[in-house]
């Protein structure tokens, strides 16, 4: 199935290929046209790969603190720091910064990490440095989106463009109620999600580590 955030993209690559194929076969040499076919099919193959979105289930019966990944891809990094200028957390308190690295081959649509309530959602333009890069998170353009449970405990994640990315795509909006495993948007072609939380949480995931949207337990927030 092609997510519903990538199907103008696949359209117009489409047409693209199909137009260039057309024009392939006017060409008189014979190895050329061979190329050109060759090279359009893999073209349109990758795009329909890319733009895939799996059918997933969220297990319902998880604890209510269980963070669940927002993204497919790989834990390359996780880090305890102290809080300068996230709101959402008291200022000088210990957090922990969860960075997911997605490649260009992963599922690249994401999904909320745990039910709760939009209760902050900034988007902030910037640069587009490689995603494994750690001034990504705080340099490249990106989302933030703080959700706060019915607990009242807070998290705050980050979709962030990297150096291919150059497309956020986000439906949320403050006070939106959302619920762990709903799909609200994607990052285009490469990118990193960063996952923000008090650093008393329960860690379940390590370094190194391969995660899948809706599907791997990250953290425990306490």
């Amino acid at each position: 199935m092609i997510t519903r955030y990538g199907k103008n993209n696949v359209m117009s690559i489409f047409i693209i290929c199909t137009i260039i194929l057309i024009t392939t076969y006017f060409l008189e040499v014979e190895v050329i046209r061979i190329i050109n076919t060759i090279i359009v099919s893999l073209i349109i193959l990758f795009t329909l790969y890319f733009f895939r979105d799996p059918i997933r289930f969220t297990d319902d019966t998880l604890n209510s603190n269980i963070i669940i990944s927002p993204a497919d891809g790989k834990i390359i990094n996780i880090e305890k720091f102290k809080n300068e200028k996230y709101e959402i957390f008291p200022i000088k308190s210990e957090l922990v910064n969860i960075s997911i690295f997605m490649s260009p081959f992963n599922v690249h649509v994401n999904r909320i990490p745990i039910s709760g309530k939009i209760f902050s959602l900034n988007y902030i333009k910037g640069k587009y440095l490689v995603a494994f890069d750690e001034k990504s998170s705080e340099n490249n353009e990106r989302t933030e989106i703080g959700i706060k449970t019915e607990d009242g405990k807070s998290m705050l994640f980050k979709q962030i463009a990297g150096f291919v990315a150059r497309r956020i795509v986000c439906e949320l909006a403050i006070n939106n109620d959302v619920r762990r495993g709903e799909k609200f948007g994607m990052i285009k072609f490469g990118s990193r999600v960063d996952i923000i939380i008090d650093s008393g949480s329960e860690i379940l995931i390590e370094k190194g580590q391969k995660v899948k949207a809706g599907i791997t337990n990250i953290a425990k927030i306490k």
